[in-house]
């Protein structure tokens, strides 16, 4: 494939994570395929998967989404990509700042600075699926826990 196929991918990838920040769920949804899912992996959490075509259940994207915007103004930074046309796949790291609104369950806790691996398949240049890898680095100190080490990390 060409670079304007890769330019394309990359573009979409864009274009989701501004829909993200605008809290647009039509421009969110219109990213994905209509049997897209979205895999979360944090740390020695279980997995979470989330679906578009569940509309109401609680792994529903529009519940997740629906979630992260009540909650956070989110704002992404410092995106590198690489983008597999031939492959129809992609993945980003980048920085993740989710700042909890006022009234948020969670505006005790204060802004939260989150490290994203995000992987993508693609369908016809949509995500089919897509895989979420993130860390909260600062949130341990944030609760008082600097105790804590992550599994299997050597000690010291």
């Amino acid at each position: 494939m060409t670079d304007t196929a890769r330019a394309r991918l990359h573009a979409h990838c864009v274009s989701y994570f501004e829909a993200v920040m605008r809290e647009d769920m039509a421009g969110v949804r219109s990213r994905f395929t209509p049997s897209a899912k979205i895999t979360i992996f944090h740390g020695d959490n279980p997995k979470r998967e989330f679906h578009l075509a569940d509309l109401d259940g609680p792994n529903s994207l529009i519940h997740f989404y629906g979630h992260l915007w009540a909650n956070y103004q989110v704002k992404f930074r410092d995106f590198t990509y690489t983008i597999d046309p031939p492959a129809n796949e992609g993945a980003c790291y980048f920085i993740v700042t989710l700042t909890p609104k006022p009234g948020s369950a969670y505006a005790a806790t204060g802004p939260l600075l989150l490290n994203n691996c995000n992987f993508f398949k693609f369908e016809n240049g949509v995500i089919a699926s897509m895989i979420i890898y993130y860390a909260n680095p600062t949130l341990g100190a944030t609760l008082g826990n600097t105790q804590g080490a992550p599994t299997a990390f050597p000690k010291a």
